[in-house]
């Protein structure tokens, strides 16, 4: 997810990034699905960010993919919701449903894929215990960030062994190594995390993390804040005049 770069939003300290985005993202959701000129408002400041972040169509598009069940599953409702009231025989309820879901779909996800490209995940999870989230969960997440790589790493080699020794997952026969594999990648990767904590321990670790990232300047914040703020009052406007 990550995208090297040197741009604003990449020097920007993850907790400011991390609360401006939920702050942003809340202000969607809020937004009533027929207040048309604040999902234009809201689409600007988010091709605004990825202008800023330097993030390629390309990379963007391929990350949005995720969001492709839930579209098709929103395209349906006008077909199901409600009498064939509005245009070509389709539900107007149904149609107000599926906008609701696409824009604040595409808006909320926009927005995870500028923060997740421009900060790593170390960083990410640095920024979440300047926020005062409890520690307990971000050393989860940490280890977890951690330990991934880890996991990945080791069924690389295990399937580089398992095809060099001839193996091909053809059939269900075929499955019977695959499940030894798994069990013994289980074990693998337990042992391995049990030797990296012992020596973490050894190092002087109680819990936390060294501390890293930038620090959150007061002109950060007020930034963000503008970000925040600029959403929170065109939603406001948009629940009160529709």
């Amino acid at each position: 997810m990550y995208r090297h770069g040197a741009t604003p939003l990449h020097r920007w300290p993850p907790q400011v990034a991390i609360a401006t985005t939920v702050g942003f993202v809340i202000a969607v959701v809020l937004t009533p699905r027929e207040a048309m000129w604040a999902f234009g408002l809201y689409a600007s400041m988010a091709i605004a960010a990825l202008v800023l972040a330097r993030l390629p169509p390309g990379f963007v598009g391929a990350r949005l993919l995720v969001l492709a069940p839930f579209l098709i599953a929103a395209a349906s409702l006008p077909l199901l919701e409600g009498p064939p009231d509005a245009l070509w025989g389709l539900s107007r309820e149904g149609l107000w449903d599926a906008w609701n879901i696409a824009a604040k779909g595409m808006l909320g996800a926009t927005a995870s894929v500028v923060l997740a490209a421009t900060h790593e995940p170390p960083d990410l999870v640095t920024g979440l215990e300047r926020l005062r989230v409890p520690r307990v969960v971000t050393a989860i997440m940490g280890f977890m960030v951690r330990y991934l790589e880890l996991v990945v790493g080791e069924v690389a080699r295990m399937r580089v062994a398992m095809r060099s020794r001839g193996h091909r997952a053809r059939g269900v026969a075929a499955m019977a190594p695959v499940g030894r594999a798994l069990g013994s990648l289980f074990i693998r990767v337990y042992e391995r995390g049990e030797r990296v904590f012992l020596a973490m321990a050894s190092r002087g670790y109680r819990g936390t993390m060294p501390a890293s990232g930038a620090v959150a300047t007061a002109s950060a914040w007020a930034a963000g804040a503008g970000v925040v703020v600029l959403a929170a009052v065109a939603a406001t406007i948009a629940a009160v005049t529709t």
